[in-house]
């Protein structure tokens, strides 16, 4: 946790303090060594949030390309009382999650109703191997800036485990190192799937201004258009070779007979 509450102000870990959680109000500590981030411990060693994952650099230096109000948003569920922490919510209520870690299954699709408009951000630097594939094959990958471009083998591009959801995808295949765009993938209900490239600047940018979540909208029309196009193409083609398949069945049948 990068924010607790000393009389009631959002202060950053520095070495001695003490405060209070901002989700649960219990007391913290601020951990300042030298092997991890500094950041906000529970000194129950309990952690309200229980999507709670150690941050990392990579973690840190992208929530902080947000303005510092938007950081670490206390969200609850008014019927449940549920509580978590989101690492960004911008002022138009989008929220983006930075994922370093593997994440199951289940708590990403929980993840994902809580939150309801959201963004997966992704570092593709964490297993070497995501990192090669991707490198290694991007040379046949000729997404322009901002439009779509269809994909119909993604997972020889990206890891397997994300291509499955139906929440926008941004991978983040250069973390610290460099300033390599990013790529937003769309997964369809069809196997194939819609990818985008984006600048860092211009993602943080249309992030903060809302213009994200409306091209989001924008693309999750488009996408729906498009796989109802493709099941009335392949509905249309399966009647065509079921029309050939009887024709041709009706054509040897009376060629059978004839030769009887």
């Amino acid at each position: 946790m990068q924010f607790a509450l000393i009389d009631q102000t959002r202060v950053e870990a520095k070495p001695g303090l003490k405060g209070t959680c901002p989700g649960c109000g219990q007391l913290v500590i601020a951990k300042c060594g030298t092997h991890r981030i500094h950041h906000w411990s529970h000194f129950n060693k309990r952690e309200c949030d229980s999507w709670w994952e150690p941050e990392t650099e990579w973690h840190r230096a992208w929530k902080n390309k947000f303005p510092v109000e938007c950081q670490e948003i206390i969200m609850q569920d008014q019927r449940t009382s549920e509580i978590h922490i989101a690492d960004v919510r911008t002022a138009h209520g989008l929220v983006i999650e930075f994922q370093h870690s593997h994440i199951d299954p289940q708590e990403r699709n929980a993840r994902q109703s809580f939150y309801g408009n959201m963004v997966w951000v992704v570092d593709g630097m964490r297993l070497k191997s995501d990192h090669q594939r991707f490198f290694n094959n991007k040379s046949q990958l000729f997404p322009e800036i901002g439009k779509p471009f269809n994909l119909h083998r993604p997972e020889d591009y990206f890891p397997a485990a994300w291509l499955r959801g139906f929440i926008p995808v941004i991978f983040d295949f250069r973390g610290l190192e460099g300033p390599e765009d990013l790529y937003c993938l769309f997964a369809t209900r069809l196997g194939y799937a819609i990818v985008t490239r984006v600048s860092r600047d211009t993602f943080v940018q249309i992030a903060a201004n809302g213009e994200l979540l409306r091209w989001f909208l924008h693309m999750a029309k488009e996408i729906t258009n498009v796989e109802q196009q493709t099941v009335k193409r392949l509905a249309i083609q399966r009647q065509r070779q079921a029309n050939i398949d009887f024709n041709k069945a009706s054509r040897m049948l009376r060629y059978g007979k004839g030769r009887r």
